[in-house]
């Protein structure tokens, strides 16, 4: 998951304030994923293992909270080997919000592939944004990775 929006330059970064700390979120914090469960017992279990996310669509909604609580150690393991980049970099003035899974393909105990279509909000310096992506999954040794994703035409 990563953000479709141009950058600013280095010197227009450099002026502008950081965006507030992120509330932490604790094993009995609402799961940042948007289903009714605490953290712990929701997207926390896979962060911290050896537990795997059952679905495609598990895989995407621990992911996003990964993203939430900054777990880069998780990122990159549940990311595919074939396109896993080398490290992962958080920008510090992006807050991400909630996720909306809008439509999901296969990706089930009986599938070995499957998509997942999502919206996830965030704020950047305080101004609300969104991602949409249609991420592709893939199993390999028995546990959903990430591929990629691309981003859907959202003008029609």
């Amino acid at each position: 998951m990563s953000r479709r929006t141009p950058r600013t330059s280095r010197t227009s970064r450099a002026r502008q304030a950081p965006a507030p700390a992120a509330p932490r979120t604790t094993d009995t914090s609402p799961c940042p994923c948007g289903l009714p469960a605490a953290y712990g017992e929701c997207c926390g279990r896979y962060h911290r293992g050896p537990a795997t996310a059952p679905t495609a669509e598990a895989l995407m909604r621990s992911r996003f909270a990964a993203f939430v609580v900054e777990d880069a150690a998780y990122l990159l393991r549940s990311w595919h080997p074939d396109t896993r980049p080398g490290s992962l970099d958080f920008d510090p003035s992006l807050r991400w919000q909630r996720l909306e899974i809008t439509e999901t393909g296969e990706g089930t105990a009986f599938h070995a592939t499957g998509t997942v279509t999502f919206r996830a909000h965030y704020t950047e310096r305080g101004e609300p944004g969104e991602l949409h992506e249609r991420s592709r999954f893939a199993r390999v040794e028995g546990a959903w990775v990430y591929v990629d994703g691309e981003f859907p035409d959202l003008s029609g």
